[in-house]
């Protein structure tokens, strides 16, 4: 039996490839791996099956560096994306068999409009299951807080466009005040997601302290914002309780980050031109209406002060007339009370005269009567005087100059005295 090295078993699998693939083929694939090592690019194609993430195809591909410098230019001038795994791509290429490193594809051209199409059809995927999920406007429903100058930023310290936005914000030509919180987080690549949710979650648990939250990216290409069209990243910025204003650098497309964003804006710098407009906006509103308040406070007033000169005029007036009235009725009443008066004094002097008549005729028969009722009781005092009854025989006993009435009174032994009409006589009581 004919035995061959390894070294010639492979050189003649290469030949039979080299004898049978004399054309280059247009391949549909998905990128597993794809990274740049010495100026050439080195990916790893794959197939899944209909029904989940199972491989049913895997190859190695190669875009050789004198290939790959043009190729990558055009395709992220045209598709806005840098190459990178998980995007599909529609591939020119040919075989190539080396017997010391094997199979592998060599990458001639890329179909840039195959993979737009694709990104477009994942980010269209992406926006519906936001909207069924009901999600996607949600963000957007938010207010923005009519003093919004407490500001959660989320982006990486060392980038161009925060240094943008923080000098724009506080040098506005308005003087406004603005205090921003920095939260850092990676801003392309493969850490996008995981970081910007990272420094949302951070920023949930100091929610009371911001009025809004900015996303801002600047001095990266384009071409890195694969990292903003996922669907984790967006439905955690949908469902954000504070506003979210994205300025990711980009002007061209938007993101799914964009689409579910409160406010858009194409640039760091216009992120803070932005927040300086909106409360500029208040500013001049409050200015606008302090101008209106105070040409109506002084209207009301000038109107008010006519208004209390013409009633002070009228109210000399009507206080003169008043008293002009007052007077003439105190003078009608004057006149009034001298005739009632006079009436009154004259009612009573006739009625003192009638009552003088009176008197001046009935003193002398009251005198009568009480000489006539005088003379009367003399009579009556001289018929009770004892001397009159002891003329007249009775005579008066006496106990101790007390007259006697009754002998029951009398006790044995007592000198008792008896009056006559002439003379007196004691007794002893036996």
């Amino acid at each position: 039996m004919k035995s061959y090295s390894l070294y010639e078993l492979n050189n003649l699998v290469k030949g039979v490839i080299d004898g049978s693939f004399t054309g280059e083929y247009w391949v549909q694939a998905e990128l597993s791996e794809c990274y740049e090592k010495a100026g050439h690019c080195y990916l790893e194609l794959v197939e899944k099956g209909p029904r989940g993430n199972t491989f049913i195809a895997k190859a190695r591909a190669i875009i050789w560096a004198d290939t790959w410098s043009l190729l990558r230019y055009s395709f992220e001038k045209t598709t806005g994306q840098r190459l990178a795994k998980g995007m599909k791509v529609l591939m020119q290429v040919y075989p190539n068999f080396h017997e010391a490193f094997g199979f592998s594809w060599i990458v001639t051209d890329i179909d840039a409009t195959y993979t737009i199409g694709d990104l477009a059809r994942k980010r269209q995927e992406i926006i519906r299951q936001l909207q069924s999920d009901g999600v996607y406007d949600m963000n957007k429903q938010l207010s923005l807080p009519l003093f919004c100058q407490r500001i959660a930023v989320i982006s990486s310290a060392s980038a161009a466009g925060y240094g943008d936005f923080s000098n724009q914000l506080a040098n506005n030509p308005y003087g406004f005040h603005f205090e921003t919180t920095l939260f850092e987080a990676v801003m392309q690549g493969e850490m996008v997601e995981k970081t910007v949710i990272s420094a949302l979650d951070a920023i949930y648990g100091r929610v009371d302290d911001f009025d809004c939250v900015v996303i801002i990216r600047g001095g990266g290409a384009s071409s890195d914002l694969s990292g903003f069209d996922t669907y984790p990243l967006a439905v955690n910025v949908a469902q954000f309780p504070l506003p979210v204003i994205t300025g990711i650098g980009h002007e061209r497309d938007d993101t799914v980050l964009d689409m579910v964003s409160h406010t858009r804006v194409k640039t760091p710098t216009a992120a803070a031109e932005f927040l300086v407009s909106q409360l500029k906006e208040i500013s001049d509103f409050l200015d606008y209406s302090y101008n209106i308040i105070r040409k109506a406070c002084d209207q009301t007033i000038r109107r008010t002060e006519q208004q209390l000169l013409l009633f002070n005029n009228r109210l000399g007036e009507v206080v003169r007339m008043i008293v002009e009235r007052k007077r003439q009725r105190l003078m009608m009443d004057g006149a009034k009370l001298n005739e009632v008066v006079r009436f009154a004094t004259e009612r009573k002097r006739q009625r003192l005269q009638v009552n003088e008549q009176r008197l001046a005729e009935s003193v002398p028969l009251l005198f009568e009567r009480k000489r006539h009722r005088l003379e009367l009781m003399t009579q009556t005092l001289k018929a009770l005087d004892p001397k009159v009854l002891l003329k007249r025989g009775y005579s008066i006993t006496t106990l101790n100059g007390k007259i006697m009435k009754d002998a029951k009174a009398l006790s044995s032994g007592d000198e008792i005295e008896t009056r006559l009409k002439n003379g007196k006589v004691k007794s002893i009581v036996c």
